[in-house]
């Protein structure tokens, strides 16, 4: 038991000398307190039901907003996995911050909330680097940059939700997509899927993105509508050619894309929207919303 109680991380011994990225966001976009923030994350997954996953689950699209606005809605999705063996999570999301490259990732060696640190998964992340490099015909390792002491949010609201439904000692592979183009996404998606089916532990794969944008409640519900209908569809061209068109939107279009394409590759073949909502949900404004949806996708 360390100084946060009960709350104290199963990971904390294990990676408290290593370089550990510190949190840009705790206590801003989610509790800063390890006992609210459990909480909270309990109470949000307590009120979603279960999802109906007849199968092996490989994959969920969550939102990355502060949890007060989309943490309702994420726990849908990760309610899916709340038990499953799982010991490898790759989390997919757009770059909101950094464009030194085409993809990312984090230089550190962990990632750190208030709930303790997630070790990255650095041999896996490199076999990934190399997968890439090859379906891309670049040899330039440029193409997956790590970076450090990132901005980025929309991989590390994930963390706390998913330390909250997995046993100790799942590590991630986190990749920030700046280009999110059908050439980057689709090899990104099947390289991924390359690396995941020699991998020796379960793993499952996390697309991040919310929807549209600062549009009044009826028009983002229509925008929304469109967007996840593909991705009920389980088409990764049709979510790319939606956003494209401007008939629906996701900031992380692209990490949908990528996170639909290494499923198939997987072998799944079922993917369902479980709930949506938007920000005006939550604070009663329909002025200006921010559309947030989850899904499961799995294999039958």
């Amino acid at each position: 038991v360390g100084r946060f109680g009960r709350f104290a991380s199963p990971y904390r011994k294990k990676v408290s000398m290593l370089d550990v990225r510190p949190s840009p966001i705790a206590g801003q976009w989610y509790p800063g307190n390890p006992a609210q923030l459990a909480a909270t994350v309990d109470a949000y997954l307590q009120d979603a039901p279960a999802p109906t996953v007849a199968g092996e689950l490989v994959g969920v699209i969550a939102p990355h907003a502060g949890h007060l606005y989309s943490g309702a809605v994420a726990a849908h999705a990760f309610k899916a996995v709340k038990g499953r063996d799982v010991s490898l999570v790759v989390i997919m999301c757009p770059s909101h911050f950094h464009d030194d490259a085409p993809l990312l990732t984090s230089r550190h060696a962990a990632y750190a909330t208030p709930l303790g640190s997630v070790p990255v998964d650095r041999e896996m992340v490199d076999r990934l680097r190399a997968e890439l490099m090859a379906a891309l015909h670049s040899p330039e390792p440029e193409t997956l940059v790590a970076i450090r002491r990132d901005r980025e949010h929309a991989i590390e609201i994930e963390l706390p939700f998913l330390q909250r439904v997995l046993a100790e000692g799942f590590t991630l592979v986190p990749i920030m997509l700046r280009d999110q183009s059908p050439r980057i996404t689709r090899a990104l998606g099947l390289a991924l899927a390359k690396v995941l089916k020699t991998a020796e532990r379960r793993a499952f794969i996390v697309g991040s993105s919310d929807l549209s944008h600062f549009y009044p409640q009826a028009v983002a519900k229509e925008l929304d509508a469109e967007m996840l209908r593909q991705i009920d569809a389980f088409d990764p061209e049709g979510v790319l050619a939606t956003e494209a068109a401007g008939r629906g939107f996701a900031c992380g279009h692209g990490a949908i894309a990528a996170t639909l394409w290494a499923a198939r590759e997987l072998g799944a073949n079922q993917a369902r929207v479980v709930k949506h909502a938007t920000s005006g949900d939550v604070i009663h404004d329909y002025s200006s919303v921010v559309g947030y949806g989850a899904a499961v996708i799995w294999k039958q």
